[in-house]
């Protein structure tokens, strides 16, 4: 199992019970405060701020980070901005990528930056340095909403990422069956052990929900969770993913 831990504000994430992340994935800005407000009453752990779901210009998205600070206060924020190759809603060119992941970081707002793993060569090594530089951690992440690759593939770009300076690296993958839910729990448990530091992984569809649940027990450190919408497929509510998370924690303990 996983050893060590990210410390962001007041959570150490990859120590004790898997942390829960919930998405705010608003149309509109008018909505944008409605439905943080709506997702602290839930008080998750992370808040995902899916800035592909209403893309705006620099000037507009650090009046909305900061909109969102004063609501959430201390909770971590999480900044992602998921281009529509890797299942998001942003069809926007590198350059433009990068240079809103580099205002988020330089906001003071944000405390991570979800980065492609492979959106760029050499763009995810140049964003964790500039993140880092800002005080701003990095998941680093990669999305197959085809397929599950093989064990040995997944290990892999997860180890990459992490040399490529990730404080955190995901990995979301589509299951075709109950072998592919089990390849992603085994890739998660085999990584853990060999390489330490927290990591997220996940199985989506109803079929990889369980890997949304077990992660205490195979070294995934964040689950992502519902409040309002989803923003991928197997999201399951934040009040059932709780409960359950604690009956395994009790369990483990």
């Amino acid at each position: 199992m996983n050893n060590n831990s990210v410390k962001v504000r007041t959570i150490d994430i990859g120590s004790g019970i898997p942390k829960i992340c919930v998405p705010i994935v608003s149309a509109s800005r008018q909505a944008l405060l409605s439905d943080v407000s709506s997702v602290m009453e839930a008080t998750p752990d992370i808040i995902e701020f899916r800035a592909d779901y209403m893309m705006s210009s620099m000037e507009e998205l650090e009046e909305m980070l900061s909109d969102i600070r004063a609501v959430i206060g201390d909770t971590v924020l999480l900044f992602t901005i998921r281009t529509a190759d890797e299942g998001g809603e942003a069809d926007v060119d590198d350059e433009t990528y990068e240079g809103l992941l580099l205002r988020a970081c330089e906001s003071g707002n944000v405390d991570m930056i979800d980065v492609e793993a492979y959106k760029k060569e050499g763009l995810l090594e140049k964003m964790c340095k500039v993140a880092h530089t800002n005080g701003v951690y990095v998941v680093a992440s990669n999305h197959d909403f085809n397929k599950t690759p093989d064990e040995n593939e997944l290990i892999t770009r997860l180890t990459y990422m992490k040399n490529q300076g990730a404080d955190i690296p995901k990995i979301a993958v589509m299951p075709t069956s109950n072998a592919d839910v089990i390849t992603l729990l085994s890739a998660t448990d085999k990584y853990c052990e060999k390489e330490g530091g927290p990591v997220i992984t996940m199985s989506m569809s109803g079929k990889g929900v369980v890997s949304r649940l077990a992660g205490e027990w195979f070294g995934s450190a964040v689950t992502f969770a519902t409040v309002t919408k989803a923003s991928a497929p197997g999201q399951v509510p934040i009040d059932d993913v709780r409960s359950v998370l604690d009956v395994i924690h009790e369990s483990i303990s």
